[in-house]
């Protein structure tokens, strides 16, 4: 377990947020947290923003693979265009990511890929990169 503080942690969960996802979106994100939903956002920031995403064992972007592939085969639209982006800004290609797609209409069913074909176009329109 990580020794550091709860708020070097946190520090730390929210850097890496702000890369993969782009620093614009998680200040939008963090500036709508409230009272209600600061301990979410203590737990992603310093949990899965810093305990898992900064281990070591796994390079970014095989994390971000895992999230598209997971994410597609939950059918979490929202989040799935949210990890698409962050998978470009990890590094991947876009054939990289056609490929993890490709490898979900197998294994999770073809209406699945299909939602996840169509997230990506959108994504890569909005960058400019369609």
């Amino acid at each position: 377990m990580d020794k550091r503080s709860q708020k070097e942690r946190f520090d730390d969960g929210l850097k890496t947020r702000r890369e993969v996802l782009g620093a614009a979106y998680v200040d939008k994100a963090m500036a709508g947290a409230d009272d209600f939903s600061k301990p979410f956002v203590d737990l992603l920031n310093t949990y899965c923003w810093n305990d898992i995403w900064n281990r070591p064992g796994l390079e970014r972007k095989t994390r971000s693979m895992l999230n598209l592939a997971m994410l597609s085969a939950l059918g979490k639209e929202h989040e799935l265009k949210l990890h698409i982006n962050g998978a470009l800004n990890n590094g991947l290609s876009k054939e990289q990511i056609r490929e993890v797609f490709l490898q979900v209409a197998i294994y999770c069913g073809v209406p699945a890929a299909v939602v996840a074909f169509r997230c990506a176009r959108e994504v890569f329109k909005d960058r400019g990169n369609s």
